[in-house]
């Protein structure tokens, strides 16, 4: 037997409309009290990562600053898959996996001077046996020091965000548990990076990359590095723009 639930109440398109302006208002404060959250955390106190990490990736061993990938910001997914964690060695862990399942195409965040990686303790051939099968595009480095203990995620899940100046590599932010479950999209990561998502309309502190809204944004397989915005897209892009600040006036 189906069980009964208590729905909201039926009403006319009018009263549905009230209704929805009335949710809408709060959802619009979330979302500028979410972009003044991002703020604060550009302006935290970076910490300086001192110790030499070592890793093992596909061709072998690799250190922090190897994990950036040649860009200015890192992000670490501290995924569980090891001897001990349930599903192994087919799956990593249930969450970690759901997690992963959520990652976007990592070429606009890459657009963005922004690389993400997962870091696990497993062996690099069962690591990449398990991305091929799930077809996770990530780069995936194993664990091999104190590296998951020095940043909090020994013994749990959590994302950890570096930036680098030369050799010099700085920790900014972490977050972990139901903090966790908002990323896969290109906002989501950019929003906890140090340089955020680097348009002119976010508060950021003088000095820091900025360039125009939405003018960086392309498909996936068409970045160019250090291509000028495509003038077509530029246009319409404008175009919209100015019509949704219209509305919103």
């Amino acid at each position: 037997m189906t069980q009964h639930m208590k729905t909201p109440p039926v009403v006319s398109q009018e009263a549905w409309e009230g209704a929805y302006e009335e949710m809408l208002v709060k959802e619009k404060a979330m979302t500028r009290a979410r972009d003044a959250l991002a703020a604060e955390r550009r302006r935290m106190p970076w910490m300086e990562v001192k110790k030499d990490y070592v890793f093992e990736g596909p061709n072998g061993k690799v250190s922090l600053l190897d994990m950036f990938e040649g860009r200015r910001q890192l992000v670490i997914y501290r995924a569980f898959f090891e001897p001990g964690v349930y599903g192994w060695p087919e799956h990593a862990c249930r969450g970690c996996s759901l997690g992963a399942d959520q990652v976007g195409n990592l070429a606009h965040l890459n657009a963005r001077d922004t690389t993400l990686a997962y870091a696990s303790r497993a062996p690099q051939a069962d690591i990449q046996r398990l991305t091929e099968r799930m077809d996770w595009k990530m780069p995936w480095y194993t664990i091999t020091d104190s590296w998951d203990k020095d940043f909090g995620v020994d013994e749990w899940h959590g994302h950890n965000v570096f930036i680098h100046d030369g050799k010099r590599i700085f920790r900014t932010y972490f977050v972990n548990n139901r903090g966790d479950e908002a990323f896969g999209t290109v906002w989501s990561y950019l929003d906890v990076t140090p340089l955020g998502r680097q348009e002119v309309w976010e508060d950021s502190p003088e000095g820091y990359p900025q360039t125009q809204t939405y003018k960086w944004w392309n498909w996936h397989d068409n970045y160019e590095e250090g291509a000028a915005p495509d003038q077509r897209w530029v246009e319409v892009s404008d175009a919209g723009e100015a019509a949704f600040r219209n509305k919103s006036a």
